[in-house]
């Protein structure tokens, strides 16, 4: 995301003509008892709202720039992304606030979470300059989804493919389905790295982080790979049978649909309508939560966890095990697919009418509240998964289609603090309004039952049996080369400003009335032409 200023050659950095032996009074008395020559020199609006009067010499102007920098700092806090660009335009003293600003990790955590690698930025940048820059980077990749792509094919799978897994931080993907084989590849090659035995069962759900890889099917038990140390790919799938035995009691009493991983524990959704909490570190149950029909997805997040059941949504507390809340009949027919954002603030759900619908979720001590504040129809079957990369939701749907929904289009920032992170929503005056999605990807007769997205790369297994990568790189590097011409064109064109706010105004005047003159020499030696025409067509005449 780069932020233009045209105009910042031109413009005064009142903080560098400072004289800290120059003293400011402020008079702290009633506008009332100033003269009138003193109440003349103050600001208007100082009058009205009763503020202090200040005196300052006829040489210095206060500004904004002249406020203590802790108060700037609190003021800087309640500006957004583009509101802080806007501001760091104005003067080198103001850009250097605001690159240092620690609003840009309060931003980037908000939409993204924490940095999954260590990112060195070398000598020059500070810990807060580091973080504007990572913010300015990861916003400017997310527009590479609108731009051109490649796609690749991977084979590999005998059967269809019921699983997709992306582990961003280390490029890899993980894929399995009804030939029972757990495969894992390498996102940017495109390559299969490793395969697991067969396992017995059609694997429908997968889950891993850089700690732990899990996999659950149709005969009810959780497989697990742990990380093995040295190993560039993390996981050895082909480890000797016995090392298996320490997920030997993670089962459930029918088909797991579902898995999902934090740093203490491991969740599962199974067709015996009950999600599991387990314990990481213990390996043991902890909470069996009891749904009133199939679970087809679950989300974690902090001490809650949301899951799918039949139509409706659940909202449970992890710690307590008890329900804060419940969507009824967020869909025509089953709920089969949930996505959420790094805040938690918003919900998808994807269902068996082919719509999807956004929630906005806020929580107090005793229940959560979860209402809708969008929908849209890409899809003509149903949704069977989502996923979501700030601002992209990505959905894969039996009609063999893929939409990307960008949901900048309808949020906005409603106040920020480093305390509370929230994202507003805009209020539909009609909640039936459908909003249409910005991208469609589409051309495959067969379905799709899992998508995951990457920073610039987004992955869909089917019902084929093969692999699909959208590669987005070239849309990259594309937009960087733009990027850059722009870049260059803004130093001229502030190279120019400057020149011509030094030549001054006087010569920038003569200038321009010695090319008034010759404009009129020239109109003046036009309209003698047309006279002499004139003259010597009456003379022929």
């Amino acid at each position: 995301m780069a932020f233009g200023c045209q105009h910042a050659a031109a413009v005064k950095d009142i903080s560098t003509n400072f004289d800290p032996d120059q003293v400011i009074s402020i008079e702290n008395a009633k506008t009332e008892s100033l003269g009138a020559e003193s109440q003349h020199s103050l600001p208007i609006s100082n009058l009205k709202i009763g503020l202090p009067s200040i005196e300052a010499s006829q040489d210095h102007r206060l500004c904004f720039a002249d406020l203590p920098p802790a108060l700037i700092s609190e003021i800087l806090n309640f500006l957004d992304s583009k509101g802080l660009g806007i501001v760091s335009c104005v003067s080198t003293s103001l850009y250097k606030l605001v690159s240092e600003h620690y609003a840009w990790k309060d931003l980037y955590q908000e939409r993204w979470g924490h940095p999954t690698t260590a990112v060195n930025f070398g000598p020059g940048y500070s810990n807060e300059n580091s973080w504007k820059k990572l913010f300015v980077d990861r916003e400017f990749r997310s527009k590479v989804f609108m731009g051109r792509y490649t796609m690749d094919t991977l084979y590999g799978h005998r059967e269809a493919i019921r699983t997709v897994f992306v582990l961003v931080s280390k490029k890899l993907v993980f894929t399995s389905g009804y030939d029972q084989v757990v495969r894992m590849w390498d996102m940017e090659e495109g390559l299969s790295i490793a395969s697991s035995r067969p396992l017995g069962c059609t694997i429908r759900a997968i889950a891993a982080d850089t700690k732990l890889l899990i996999a659950g099917g149709t005969n009810g038990l959780i497989h697990g790979w742990e990380v093995v140390d040295g190993n560039p790919h993390l996981f050895d799938l082909r480890p000797p049978q016995n090392q298996e035995t320490r997920f030997q009691n993670f089962r459930h009493e029918g088909p797991i649909t579902c898995l999902a991983l934090d740093f203490t524990m491991i969740y599962s959704g199974s067709w015996d309508m009950t999600v599991r909490v387990w314990g990481r570190s213990c390996l043991k149950c902890l909470k069996v939560l009891v749904h009133n029909d199939w679970v087809w997805s679950v989300v974690p997040h902090d001490t809650t966890i949301w899951s799918t059941a039949g139509s409706g949504v659940y909202i449970w507390d992890t710690n307590h095990g008890t329900q804060l809340g419940v969507i009824n009949s967020a869909h025509f027919g089953n709920t089969y697919s949930l996505a959420r954002s790094h805040t938690g603030k918003l919900l998808f759900t994807g269902g068996e009418d082919g719509s999807i619908h956004m929630f906005e979720v806020t929580r107090n001590v005793i229940k959560c509240n979860a209402r809708r504040i969008a929908s849209w129809s890409p899809h003509t079957g149903p949704v069977y998964s989502l996923a979501f990369e700030f601002p992209w939701l990505v959905s894969a749907s039996s009609d063999g289609k893929i939409s990307l929904i960008d949901v900048r289009k309808l949020l906005k920032k409603t106040g920020r603090s480093s305390k509370d992170n929230t994202f507003g929503a805009k209020h539909l005056k009609n909640q039936k309004n459908v909003e249409p999605p910005q991208r469609m990807l589409h051309g495959f007769g067969s379905n799709l039952f899992s998508v995951g997205i990457g920073a610039d790369r987004i992955v869909c297994g089917g019902e084929d049996g093969v692999v699909r990568i959208w590669n987005f790189s070239q849309a990259l590097e594309k937009e960087e080369r733009a990027r850059n011409l722009k870049g260059i064109r803004l130093e001229n064109r502030m190279r120019r400003n400057k020149i011509q706010v030094e030549m001054g105004g006087k010569g920038s005047q003569g200038e321009q009335c010695s090319v008034a003159a010759k404009k009129n020499q020239i109109n003046s030696n036009r309209s003698g032409w047309h006279n002499k025409r004139r003259v010597s067509w009456k003379v022929k005449a």
